[in-house]
């Protein structure tokens, strides 16, 4: 949610896709880019790709690494955000589905890694983002109860299990999950095209 990364993750779905012979239609692709760990697996099995979640995560996050050391950058506003919560002694928590070889080489790459307080994953949590328990793991290290925290989130799941824990639920843009985002500023408390609009 806070870096450019989709574009990154559609070069590698077909990459993988590739490996196996298959080329798939650019709205597959953009729907594949938007999904889970746990989503994209499955969504490959349903077309004939022998893969489970586990395979699919080590094989994509294997070929990330480099991208993420170096090539991603921050969403419009993200640095100035958490530069401004830093600022005010707001606590920081990443919540993500990525591991740490890939989020600690692009929070660095961007001069914002020293800046949060916290890190969760899914994989340190037990579940996925179709589940709260990376979001309550989050408030239990900042040592902050769920109901005074916010989630920012770009995909419908991730807005309905951070809702689902008590917190207030910010909806972000993202040109990946456009479908899909009615419902995402039907559930969530906010929604911003840009994190600028959150720095008073």
């Amino acid at each position: 949610t806070l870096i450019e990364s989709n574009s990154v993750w559609e070069k590698l779905d077909r990459m993988i896709l590739a490996r196996r012979g298959l080329s798939c239609s650019d709205e597959f692709i953009t729907d594949l880019t938007a999904m889970s760990y746990e989503d994209a697996a499955a969504a490959m099995q349903n077309i004939g790709i022998n893969i489970s979640t586990e395979e699919f995560m080590r094989e994509i996050n294997e070929l990330a690494v480099i991208e993420y050391g170096s090539n991603i950058f921050l969403k419009d506003g993200a640095f100035e955000y958490l530069n401004y919560l830093k600022n005010n002694n707001i606590k920081i928590a990443l919540a993500t589905a990525s591991p740490r070889e890939l989020y600690k080489p692009v929070l660095e790459h961007n001069g914002v890694y020293s800046l949060f307080d916290a890190f969760v994953t899914t994989d340190e949590a037990g579940a996925g983002k179709d589940s709260p328990a990376v979001y309550l793991l989050a408030a239990q290290k900042l040592g902050i109860a769920p109901h005074m925290c916010a989630v920012f989130e770009d995909i419908p799941k991730g807005i309905a299990c951070a809702k689902s824990a008590g917190m207030y639920a910010v909806g972000v843009y993202d040109k990946y999950s456009e479908k899909y985002m009615g419902e995402i500023k039907r559930t969530a408390d906010r929604f911003i095209y840009s994190f600028t609009e959150m720095i008073p």
